[in-house]
């Protein structure tokens, strides 16, 4: 088991909260369901008619566990569910049949439960894409209260700690927004300051990354970082956030003590960022990539953040273990977000 979730299991199982796996169809979530109840990190709820039951659970057997599969076509809240879709989505010109038939889709369903508060948050993702999943999210869940849109992140647990003497780092966004603006990034980088709390212990500090430091280069990309940090800055103090925001950077000035000595000097991240923030998809996606491939780190995500309660994707090659990590991470999310 890696650092990070030696740390998060503990902190989840005594939550006593409720998770719910959608995709009870599949042989991977009903194999989770039963290490997440034997492991005492959440009460279970998992989506699956009686027949892919019976399929996706041959040889496990969930007696004496915390567990309960949902027949969601058949469920007693099924109107309830439908009826908060269509009072959420009828002025977008939803009709009560439509939102029947949306309901009968399983992530539209288990993101209406956690709406509805029946459960503390969703996983999902092994057999959905990442599009789906965030669609359902948005109709039934939508942002968080200040924040305009949804974004993700990985949460890097490293092979070796970095020279600041950190053991994880948080890369965003590197799975939702192709290209955000500078005010789309401040978003960014407050929702990835409470998923920092949410699962740190430490002081968030956020690094937004360029290939410029503190003016060594021109380009709007470099604008872009600058204004970003001072904006997040300023929103970070009006909220009370006790974060250290510094940008723009370069990744060795945002990491490497030494190298911020000399390249940023008076910047409050003094080579430390635990966080960092980049320019766009592309270099995020790649980095984390690059971090995980050739340095040996475990990264978890993409963690979904930004949302009014927590929803968390899947890679579609996960493992079983994979989606207890991943619940782990949702149910200290929900922690925060309550």
């Amino acid at each position: 088991m890696s650092g990070l979730l030696e740390h998060l299991f503990p902190k989840a199982s005594a939550a006593g909260l409720s998770i719910v796996l959608p995709e009870g169809q599949d042989p991977r979530i009903m194999q989770a369901a039963k290490l997440i109840a034997e492991r005492k990190l959440a009460q279970v709820k998992v989506l699956a008619s009686p027949e892919e039951a019976a399929e996706s659970m041959r040889g496990l057997s969930f007696s004496g566990l915390d567990i309960e599969v949902v027949d969601y076509l058949n469920s007693a809240d099924f109107e309830l569910l439908a009826q908060t879709l269509y009072e959420r989505r009828k002025a977008k010109g939803l009709s009560e049949q439509e939102a029947r038939e949306m309901c009968k889709n399983r992530l539209y369903f288990g993101n209406l439960m956690l709406n509805r508060g029946l459960v503390g948050g969703l996983v999902a993702g092994a057999v959905a894409s990442t599009p789906d999943m965030l669609r359902s999210a948005f109709h039934c869940i939508g942002t968080a209260k200040g924040i305009r849109i949804g974004s993700s992140c990985f949460v890097m647990d490293l092979a070796r700690p970095s020279e600041a003497g950190d053991e994880t780092l948080i890369f965003a966004d590197s799975g939702v927004n192709p290209n955000p603006s500078a005010e789309e990034l401040v978003d960014i980088a407050i929702s990835t300051i409470h998923t920092h709390q949410a699962l740190m212990d430490s002081q968030p500090r956020l690094a937004f990354l360029s290939y410029s430091t503190k003016g060594s280069a021109k380009g709007e990309l470099v604008d872009k970082m600058s204004q970003a940090a001072e904006m997040t800055a300023k929103r970070c103090a009006e909220l009370g956030l006790q974060a250290l925001v510094d940008g723009e950077l370069q990744l060795d000035a945002a990491i490497v003590p030494s190298v911020a000595a000399a390249k940023a000097p008076d910047s409050p991240l003094q080579g430390a960022a635990n966080i960092l923030i980049f320019p766009d998809l592309n270099c995020g996606n790649i980095c984390y990539k690059i971090v995980e491939r050739l340095a040996g780190a475990d990264a978890y995500g993409p963690i979904l953040q930004g949302l009014a309660k927590p929803v968390n994707d899947l890679s579609r090659g996960c493992s079983a273990e994979d989606i207890v990590g991943v619940t782990a991470i949702t149910i200290c999310q929900a922690l925060v977000s309550e």
